[in-house]
């Protein structure tokens, strides 16, 4: 077993090493092909006649046009305008010379008897504004019927190294929310249109140059190097992706190379980071005042538990150690952090090859503190590398080869234990039981260890020494390889295009964890007279770092694509495109080292196969018409069920290109209706670890029990997963409808608005009613459940030039998803209000909370409240729902919102005038509640913030607005205070906790200036910019960041001040 665990390791590092000398190799090959000029041998006698042909290209204002490609008709090779537009190519009389620029009309122009031929270059304002990326190809904005949502890369680029966090509020049809601020695991979350289903997987499908990524990887994407960025929302647009396309898809495609001298980018930030919002807590005197209250409440004949001479020494600020008051937050946390951004890029090529290569690098770095005394840091800091290239090379007049390296290298170090521990343990930790650590006493003076603190028994946690205790360090690479040959068949059948992919990807991540165990200690007396103290030791530790545990994980994808496109006019009427694409995949677990993950379910590679057929009509630009069929395959599933057939439907009608229009075209120049059908699948039911659901899975540590009370058993082999042959993907029929609206003749507003429906079914899920007598051993599970969503969603672009170089556009986009459960696995509820149908997915159950019980004689006279204890004064008072006279789990309802936001918005202007130029974004979620965790119950919040149980802190808010005998207010943020768990009544999940989620951020605010060309030659264009991120937010809501829901004990979101430099050469 060691020796194969040696050779896996091996061969993974081998591999590993192979591939990225592979990416060096290729790409200093291809750097030396991309030499403008390029050419090709070529027969002696044609050379000889042709001459020098010379001459200049402009553009309609008479401006050259440095950078443009001249090649003549049907040969290999050609030349490149200089600064000036100026060329000389060699060609004979009558052969044709083409002329090529990005964002011109191509233009051929035939060679004369003369040998000057200066040519004059008109701007294309459809070429690039009016294509989009589609499934498998790309495709004219106009002829799309499909729901496809676009944005300007531009807009993307945010102070944030997680391009992820850049995407809410900016996309019509994407709802997206961000729930923490730590560097490295702060991915926002998103969803297209909203949750549809309660299954296991929720999350669009992601798709980098058509290669398929995680949202880790998404999020490690630089925005400057994105040529365009689409969501994929219906069926027909999402249909081609089969069992893969049911939770939408997002498709991102990197910069390509253009033909020209070689153009240099270089961008420069500077980030000065901090928490958009800090908790508040008490200091040591108002805990100790406040806990001796609770202690009061709980029992009124027991003694106060700290003296008034602790509370007026604490006070007066007598000894810091042996009467401490710590603001636990100052102690763990540095206010801010600086972190560094930086990216250079070049583009350009020749005739034959084209390039676009990239390197960025990013420094992020997180707020905790390190400590001194350690040889080591346990801080975030995360040094990261992304590299691309983007080889092009025209390998004859009609192939074309691309290549695509993308390559992502990581180190990392960080502290030992989750950072959202340790950031609710600043609210888990009282200010006055001890400090971080002690000065040494002078029995303890040459201890070469840190003294930290804790109480007398030790058992209390520190959460500074359990902070510093240790660290991680690790490294993650991850290399992309693509390389895709495309041949034009012209020659066969005009239009017709032969396409070919294969795609790699390898990550390997590995990590090393070491810690020490801190020493502790106490007090064991105090003299105020010389102010010193003794120490008594509570707990030994270690004084060295233990043993490295090592951890690792890989994976390996393979990729393959082939088919055939089509596009063609036909008759001037008539137009006709198609595709044909078969793809296969396979994906496998590289990085298991753990016996216990050494399963069939996770060594065997998981393999998807297809075949996808699309074929779209346009006639005479105004009737449209898509169809798509996709026959995927699953080995997830059984034989019977493993292939499924995903059609599609989409119309349009662009009304506008109608002769009864034209009176409208000078003010709605452009006005499209469209629908479109369809199924769409998701065959990720279930993790790596539940496939193959036709076996069962038998186990060998169980047995069976029987018997009236179970209290008979028989060890042995049993069935921990019952084969289940029927199982199958989820189906999602999707349906769309909207309109398209371009105002003022130049198009200046741009009105998008759709309506959608979808109706998931087969959702897979365990049986809730099957009766004990069958005598299973697990659960049996199935594809029942069914969920039905909604809503509508829109944008509104504006672009407007003004005169005297003045410029504005705007956006603003809205979403509106709704879901409710149609069919959901439950128990036979005696009140039908119990049950989730009707009811949104991630909603909750809870109790009307009425108010706080204000006197013993207000508890005796109310329902009986059957929580497990009697309740008291001060206590939160619940509603009896079915009129029994008492309040239990039969009195629960669902309540508020649910914890994912059904509506998200965003909207900004930005606008220039000669070099100076400003822009600001808003965003905004509303319809989304969540809870405030008084004990820890949900999510990473496992500490809550109940005050005082176990002698935990207390936040500001709940000594300013409380509860108490003496101002027995009914609607005080915190009842009745309580040194005990008081988990019977106070614990409950009810509208007492609700809280609403809505809120409007500013979520950037940029003032650029771009310097005079003159000013620093022989740079082209030098920005310098300053940038805000989350400078503020409105909100119902105080304690923390809004945006965080129920996760405000986490590490902070962050709101960022940004110096940015851009130069181009």
């Amino acid at each position: 077993m060691d020796y194969m665990k040696k050779r896996t390791k091996g061969d993974l590092g081998r591999s590993f090493k192979l591939q990225k000398l592979l990416h060096a190799a290729l790409l200093f090959f291809f750097l030396a092909l991309a030499l403008p000029g390029w050419a090709s041998v070529e027969n002696a006698a044609v050379q000889q006649s042709r001459r020098d042909i010379t001459g200049v290209v402009t553009d309609i204002a008479g401006e050259p046009l440095p950078g443009v490609t001249v090649q003549v008709v049907g040969r290999q090779g050609g030349v490149i305008t200089d600064a000036d537009g100026n060329y000389s190519i060699q060609a004979a009389t009558g052969e044709e010379v083409r002329f090529q620029y990005v964002g011109m009309r191509a233009l051929t122009s035939k060679v004369g008897t003369g040998s000057i031929m200066n040519v004059v270059m008109q701007e294309d304002v459809e070429l690039l504004d009016e294509v989009t990326i589609t499934a498998f190809a790309t495709q004219k904005k106009e002829s799309v019927v499909s729901s496809i949502e676009t944005i300007n890369p531009k807009e993307l680029r945010v102070p944030s190294s997680n391009l992820t966090t850049a995407l809410a509020g900016r996309l019509a049809g994407v709802i997206s929310y961000q729930r923490s601020g730590e560097p490295g695991n702060d991915n926002a979350q998103f969803f297209v249109r909203g949750v549809t289903t309660f299954g296991y997987a929720s999350s669009p499908l992601i798709l980098l140059d058509g290669f398929e990524v995680s949202s880790t990887d998404l999020a490690r994407v630089d925005p400057d190097n994105i040529e365009q960025f689409a969501v994929l929302k219906d069926a027909t647009a999402a249909a081609l992706y089969g069992s893969k396309g049911a939770n939408g898809v997002i498709m991102v495609t990197t910069k390509k190379g253009l033909a020209g001298k070689p153009k240099i980018s270089v961008r420069a930030d500077g980030r000065l980071s901090m928490p958009t919002k800090v908790l508040e807590t008490v200091d040591g005197v108002t805990y100790m005042k406040l806990y001796n209250d609770a202690q009061f409440n709980d029992n009124p004949l027991l003694s106060p538990y700290y003296s008034a001479q602790k509370i007026q020494n604490t006070q007066d600020g007598l000894n810091e150690y042996a009467y401490p008051n710590l603001d636990w937050y100052d102690i763990m946390f540095k206010p801010s952090t600086f972190n560094q951004h930086y990216n250079m890029n070049i583009s350009g090529g020749g005739t034959v090859v084209k390039y676009y290569l990239s390197v960025s690098y990013d420094k992020d770095t997180g707020i905790l503190k390190d400590n001194k005394l350690n040889n080591f840091k346990n801080n975030i800091d995360i040094d990261r590398f992304n590299i691309l290239a983007n080889i092009g090379i025209d390998l004859t007049e009609t192939t074309k080869m691309d290549i695509n390296m993308n390559s992502i290298f990581e180190n990392f170090t960080g502290p030992l234990d989750n950072t959202n521990d340790i950031f609710a343990s600043v609210v888990a930790t009282n200010p006055v039981e001890f400090p971080k650590f002690y000065r040494p006493d002078e029995k303890n003076a040459y201890m070469k260890h840190t003294l930290f603190g804790s109480d007398a028994t030790g058992t209390m946690v520190n959460p500074y020494a359990r902070m510093v205790r240790g660290y991680k360090d690790g490294s993650m690479g991850r290399i992309t390889s693509q390389f895709s040959l495309d041949q034009d068949l012209g020659n066969m059948l005009e239009g017709l295009m032969a396409r070919a992919k294969v795609s790699i990807k390898n990550d390997n991540r590995y990590e090393n964890f070491r810690s020490y165990d801190p020493y502790l200690y106490n007090i064991k007396s105090y003299d105020e007279f010389t102010d010193t103290y003794v120490l008594q030791q509570v707990h030994k530790g270690t004084d060295a770092l233990g043993n490295p545990s090592i951890e690792r994980s890989g994976e390996f994808r393979l990729y393959m694509e082939g088919g055939l496109t089509y596009a063609n006019t036909l008759n001037d009427i008539h137009d006709v495109s198609g595709l044909v694409i078969y793809t296969q995949e396979e994906l496998k677990n590289t990085g298991i080292w753990r016996d216990e993950d050494k399963t069939i379910q996770r060594t065997l590679p998981q393999r998807n196969q297809g075949i996808r057929a699309r074929l779209n009509y346009g006639l005479m630009q105004k009737y449209l018409a898509e169809v798509s069929l996709t026959y995927t395959g699953s080995e997830k599933f059984d034989r019977s069920h493993r292939w499924g057939l995903f059609p599609a439907l989409g119309l349009g009608y662009i009304v506008s290109n109608e002769p009864f229009w034209q009176p409208l075209e000078n003010v709605l120049p452009g006005f499209k209706l469209k629908y479109s059908w369809g199924k769409v699948g998701n065959d990720q039911i279930a993790g790596a670890a539940d496939r193959f659901f036709f076996l069962s899975d038998i186990g060998s540590g169980g047995g069976y029990r029987w018997g009236r009370d179970f209290n008979s058993n028989y060890g042995g082999f049993n069935i921990s997963r019952y084969a289940n042959p029927m199982i199958t993907w989820e189906i999602a029929v999707k349906q769309n409808v909207g309109f398209e609206l371009d105002v003022f003749k130049n198009r200046a507003v741009k009105v998008i608005m759709e309506y959608f429906s979808e109706n998931r079914r087969q959702i897979y899920q365990a049986r809730a009613n099957l009766p004990a007598t069958m005598g299973l051993t697990s659960n049996v599970y199935g594809n029942v459940g069914e969920v039905k969503s909604g809503g509508f969603d829109g944008s509104i672009d504006i672009n407007h030039s003004f005169s005297g170089d003045t410029w504005m556009t705007g956006r603003f986009n809205f979403t509106y998803a709704h879901n409710e459960y149609v069919q959901n696995e439950e128990p036979e509820y005696r009140w039908k209000y119990l049950s989730d149908i009707g009811w949104p997915i991630n909603t909750w159950k809870g109790f009307i909370a009425e108010r706080l019980f204000i006197d013993d004689a207000d508890v005796k006279n109310s329902p009986l409240q059957e929580l497990g204890s009697v309740p008291q004064a001060g206590d939160i008072k619940y509603k009896d729902i079915n009129g029994d006279g008492r309040v239990n789990d039969d009195d629960q309802v669902h309540i508020g919102y649910p914890t994912v936001p059904e509506i998200n918005y965003g909207f900004g202007l930005s606008a220039g005038h000669k070099n100076f130029d400003i822009s600001t974004f808003f965003q905004g979620q509303a319809r989304v509640s969540f809870f405030i965790d008084p004990n820890g119950q949900r999510g990473s919040d496992r500490f809550g913030i109940a005050p005082f149980v176990g002698h935990r802190g207390a936040l500001k808010i709940i000594a300013e607005d409380h509860w108490n005998p003496n101002n027995p207010v009914s609607q005080a943020f915190w009842p009745r205070l309580s040194a005990s768990l008081n988990q019977n009544n106070s614990r409950q999940n009810s509208t007492w906790w609700l809280r609403n989620g809505r809120f409007l951020r500013m979520k950037t605010l940029e003032v650029g200036y771009t310097f005079p060309k003159s000013w620093f030659q022989p740079a082209g264009m030098v920005r310098i910019y300053f940038t805000g991120q989350n400078l503020f937010a409105l909100s119902d809501f105080k304690l923390w960041d809004p945006e965080m829901t129920g996760n405000g004990l986490a590490y902070p979101l962050q709101r960022v001040y940004n110096v940015g430099l851009n130069v181009t050469f």
